[in-house]
């Protein structure tokens, strides 16, 4: 039976073992030295555990010659201290172990969730985000256990050696009867193999659907409640969640079958040990308390080799985590960087030169697109949805990355710039604004954490007046909660428009930044944004006549073309598409009732 919803994403890949283990060694070289002590005390933990059975024949050959009752008390103390240094080894070990892995498995989420955000916003329109926090939290976590079960291999193959060795002088015959009954745990282990990495892949899989549609749901869960969707939300989850346990649960059938079966193995061959040693002491050819010890080190022997013929289909469980999380780091970026040009200030000249663009399996959105906005100018794009306004936005920022002709700023490819030097001089400000689970001033210092309370509170007051804040439990202080739940709408764009403002760009875009807003709202922030234009290149997007009527130029797009361009006065008088804009969208914001609302705020 197959499962909807478990495909591999778009930037996976299939890596070969020897490739993964070569990056994976990588991550371990800074800690090398935290490794190398864990390797010391697995070596001393298991040499005192191979140590036991010695020292437990020589009470039972002592007990044979009548050493003495003061000669077995010493012996019996000595297996005891052997014991409790073995533990005091192994404790050590344990957190070197987990202090290096832990490290490794910090420098792998670091290194996933850096790749992340070199992506563009269309790697996030392709990839659901909980099935990308999947991979970065849950998929590194399995490979750290993978790791920690590659140490306990380590102890285990030391303790086989050992215990081998001192097997063979007891008695070679049994010891080579068991070793030539050995390949049979290792066939079993190489059949669960090939099942564990593919049911693996598979579990992560479903487990990343689940975690994808959690967040996706809490995000939107009042547009559910709004239309009384929770019995479908409910019931779409469980679906989801379902199929995550039924192909969970294959995943855990063939990890949790290979111990058992490993186990009836074992039981086959201590049958016939049985038998034959038996047989050997009944023939005088082997003492009972040389059977009895070789036994006694079958057993303690059994535990590492049943785990080192487990370790191939639980490694291949590992293996699946870290390919898939180096799927991750190493998908390619789709932003194109050509050079790392550092410019101070930009003196805001924006070229768009024979532009095509479109989004992943869609048509061309801008095909041979061309305009050209002078420095300092203030231009508004308008024109019916889909026309292509909000991408020109995103393109300026490089969100997304066009597929032929170039975006010149003062005459250079803005694949030029080095990014982050780039964006920021480009502040944007969006239609829906986003707040962090942070204090307000934190919020509006976003981009510069060093701006004092002072140069916050004055942000705030060119973003449009800041004297609401004083009705906050505690000022610039209050934490606004996650998306800024504790602000109106309006509130909220006000903040961001400051947070724009503070960094203090030298092109700025206002994405319908005040199509969310109440109309007083609107007006504060009309007011302060005619005073920041002055003095940088601006690009306005907006449905709404307040906004735009006071720029310098308009720009009338319509699919991707400029159909018309002009002042309002010029294109209301040109009768054409602005003005049958004008008529469908802005003629009810009369310029009287803007004007009232004025003198009401």
């Amino acid at each position: 039976m197959g499962f909807v919803g478990l495909g591999a994403e778009d930037y996976d890949r299939m890596y070969k073992d020897r490739e993964l283990l070569s990056r994976i060694f990588k991550y371990f070289r800074p800690y090398r030295g935290s490794m190398a002590i864990v390797i010391i005390f697995l070596i001393l933990n298991s040499l005192s555990n191979a140590l036991v059975p010695i020292y437990t024949r020589s009470v039972i050959n002592g007990l044979e010659n009548n050493s003495g009752f003061e000669y077995l008390i010493f012996i019996i103390i000595l297996i005891f201290i052997l014991n409790f240094v073995a533990f005091v080894f192994n404790f050590f070990r344990q957190i070197y172990s987990a202090k290096a892995i832990g490290n490794v498995v910090l420098d792998i989420r670091e290194a996933a969730t850096d790749a992340v955000l070199n992506h563009d916003l269309s790697f996030f329109d392709k990839n659901p985000t909980g099935k990308i926090v999947s991979r970065i939290n849950t998929d590194s976590d399995d490979f750290g256990r993978t790791v920690e079960l590659t140490m306990m291999l380590i102890s285990s193959l030391f303790i086989v050696f050992l215990l081998l060795i001192f097997m063979f002088l007891l008695n070679y015959v049994l010891t080579l009867a068991f070793i030539l009954a050995m390949p049979l745990f290792f066939v079993l282990a190489i059949y669960f193999r090939k099942l564990a990495r593919k049911r693996t892949l598979l579990g992560q899989r479903a487990l990343a659907s689940v975690n994808s549609y959690v967040k996706e749901t809490f995000s939107g869960i009042q547009i559910a409640k709004t239309f009384r969707q929770e019995n479908k939300v409910s019931e779409e989850f469980n679906k989801i969640n379902k199929t995550s346990y039924k192909v969970n649960l294959r995943r855990a059938f063939v990890l949790n079958a290979i111990f058992p079966s490993l186990s009836v193995i074992q039981g086959l061959i201590l049958t016939f040990l049985i038998y034959y040693g038996g047989s050997s002491v009944l023939s005088g050819e082997l003492s009972a308390g040389d059977l009895f010890l070789f036994f006694q080190s079958l057993w303690l022997l059994f535990f590492p080799i049943i785990i080192i013929a487990a370790f191939w289909p639980q490694f291949q469980a590992g293996l699946a985590a870290s390919e898939r999380i180096f799927s991750l780091i190493d998908a390619e970026p789709a932003v194109v960087q050509e050079d790392d040009i550092i410019v101070p200030n930009f003196k805001g000249e924006i070229e768009f030169k024979n532009l095509t663009f479109r989004y992943e399996t869609s048509k061309d959105v801008f095909e041979n697109f061309s305009l050209k906005i002078r420095p300092k100018e203030s231009v508004a794009l308008v024109g019916h949805t889909g026309a292509g306004k909000s991408s020109l936005a995103k393109l300026i920022a490089r969100f997304y990355e066009f597929q032929e002709g170039d975006i010149l700023i003062d005459g250079i490819s803005i694949r030029n710039f080095e990014l982050n030097n780039y964006r920021k001089q480009i502040g944007i400000v969006p239609q829906t604004p986003f707040l962090w689970a942070d204090t307000l001033a934190n919020n509006v210092k976003y981009c510069c954490s060093t701006a004092t309370k002072e140069e916050v509170q004055k942000a705030l007051d060119q973003a449009g007046g800041a004297d609401w804040i004083q009705d906050l439990p505690e000022g610039l202080d209050t934490n606004v909660r996650e998306r800024g739940s504790l602000l109106s709408m309006g509130q909220r764009q006000l903040v961001v428009f400051a947070r724009t403002l503070l960094e203090d760009p030298s092109i700025l875009i206002l994405d319908e930044a005040t199509a969310s807003v109440d109309p007083f709202t609107e007006t504060r922030i009309q007011e302060a944004l005619e005073k920041t234009i002055k003095d940088r290149t601006s690009i306005i997007i907006a449905h709404r006549l307040w906004t735009v009527r006071h720029v310098d130029r308009i720009i009338v797009l319509d699919h991707g073309n400029i159909v018309e361009e002009g002042n309002h006065d010029e294109l209301i008088e040109k009768g054409g598409k602005y003005a049958d804009l004008y008529n469908t969208y802005f003629r009810h914001q009369s310029l009287e009732y803007i004007e009232k609302v004025k003198e009401i705020t």
